[in-house]
Formats: C-alpha cells, sequence, structure tokens
C-alpha cells in the first residue's frame, strides 16, 4: 500500500503541538491593516488553536503530524 500524502497547503499553515491540539495563525492580518486599530493587529499576532470542530478534518490533511 502507498504512503499517504501530506496536503502541502495544510502542512504550512499548521503545526501540533506537544499537547496534541493544532496550533494556527489568525486572519486578517494581510492587508488593508491602515484602517485596523494598533490593538487589533498586536492581537491578531498571536497563535491560536484550531476549533474542535475543524480538528479531525485538519488531522487528516496531516497523516503523519502526530
Amino acid at each position: 500500500m502507498p504512503k499517504m500524502k501530506t496536503k502541502k497547503g495544510a502542512a504550512k499553515r499548521f503545526r501540533v503541538r506537544g499537547s496534541g491540539s493544532i496550533k494556527r495563525g489568525a486572519a486578517y492580518r494581510r492587508h488593508i491593516l491602515t484602517k485596523k486599530s494598533t490593538k487589533v493587529k498586536r492581537q491578531l499576532r498571536r497563535r491560536s488553536a484550531v476549533d474542535n470542530t475543524n480538528t479531525r478534518a485538519v488531522r487528516s490533511m496531516m497523516p503523519y503530524s502526530g
């Protein structure tokens, strides 16, 4: 049986933490930043966890992530 392939787009966007949760970057950080407040831009720097409803889908895209 051939190896399963990792979806490379998912591998670039998500990382699995040691605890097993998956971290992701925030949206709304790419452009049109002039009208966003400094506070919002600072808070968007933080990484957050993938929601429980999406965890199974992300894990299936990255079969060897742990």
